[in-house]
């Protein structure tokens, strides 16, 4: 009787085990990034005092409340784009002509070009970008709580949380962006610098507004260390290029912009890339340099010979 008793234990314990494992780790994916409410309401506050205080008072417990509902108590493979419609209103504000900088694979790259809208103002740039970038959430049905175990990937599905809320994020960028837009493309992408399908390609480029837009500038970089995969013209970039010029748009396209380049290049100052040249044919680098050495020269020369006559006159 009692090896019974204890045999039933151990298959309790098992099984009890076996249960909270499902439970716990439901998904493939992170769970909940913890602190996420001060996280959110943080860096909202960040963004209206530091980063960006031109947008004006916005109010920052009321946009994570409106966050939060967007898929609490949902099943967290049923949550939509429109499900964040609210919260994208309340932290919505202007993002100034020519300033947009829409990308694919180079979000770092984009952060540190963009320099938190000092130079562009990428999606990451905008408050609400701002405020969910490398985050991670969701919830889960008949329950107020955050999971924190697990959520959905996009491979298991698509309506997950947070690629929704990106969904409803690039939508509303897209359609607030003016002027002369930007696109920086890795040319080094095993994907391909321009994927299909992609948030640029799915969700920006439809609801772009044509009679704001004046012209779309490409720009391909190469990773410094990367192969060069893709350039302006070729593969998917040619893909893009025709696309867009077929919507009727004013299109240029170039490869390794210097400015980004630089950028990189502040990582890898001895990469054969990086090095400085001069634009002069090589037959004149050697007249030019020598000549300096020999100014360099009879300046000192003509320099010693004013202070030994200077010498003289005092002595």
């Amino acid at each position: 009787m009692k090896s019974l008793f204890l045999s039933l234990v151990v298959v309790s314990v098992l099984f009890m085990n076996s249960f909270s494992e499902v439970q716990g780790k439901k998904w493939k994916g992170e769970g909940t990034t913890k602190n996420l409410e001060s996280i959110v309401i943080g860096r909202c506050y960040t963004y209206i005092r530091i980063v960006n205080p031109a947008v004006g008072e916005k109010n920052c417990s009321e946009i994570w409340e409106a966050f939060k509902n967007a898929f609490i108590n949902k099943d967290p493979c049923s949550i939509l784009p429109k499900d964040y419609e609210l919260v994208i209103n309340l932290s919505l504000h202007t993002i100034p002509p020519n300033k947009s900088l829409f990308w694919e694979n180079n979000q770092l790259l984009v952060k540190s070009f963009a320099d938190r809208g000092r130079r562009y103002m990428s999606l990451g740039d905008t408050l609400f970008g701002f405020f969910g970038d490398f985050l991670n959430w969701c919830g889960q049905a008949n329950s107020a709580g955050l999971d924190y175990e697990s959520c959905p990937t996009m491979d298991e599905c698509e309506n997950n949380a947070v690629d929704s809320f990106w969904r409803m994020a690039s939508i509303t960028y897209a359609q607030h962006s003016s002027g002369v837009i930007h696109v920086l493309l890795n040319g080094s992408a095993a994907g391909g610098a321009y994927p299909a399908p992609g948030f640029f390609a799915d969700y920006e480029i439809p609801n772009l507004q044509k009679d704001k837009i004046s012209k779309i500038v490409i720009w391909v970089v190469d990773d410094i260390e990367g192969p060069d995969i893709e350039s302006c013209g070729t593969h998917t970039v040619k893909i893009l290029e025709n696309r867009l010029k077929t919507l009727g748009y004013d299109v240029t396209c170039t490869d390794n912009y210097k400015s980004v380049m630089f950028l990189l290049c502040l990582d890898y100052p001895d990469d054969p890339k990086c090095t400085l040249s001069s634009s002069a044919p090589a037959a004149q680098r050697g007249p030019v340099s020598s000549d300096r050495g020999g100014s360099w020269n009879k300046l000192l020369f003509v320099s010693f010979l004013g202070f030994l006559f200077r010498f003289a006159l005092v002595y």
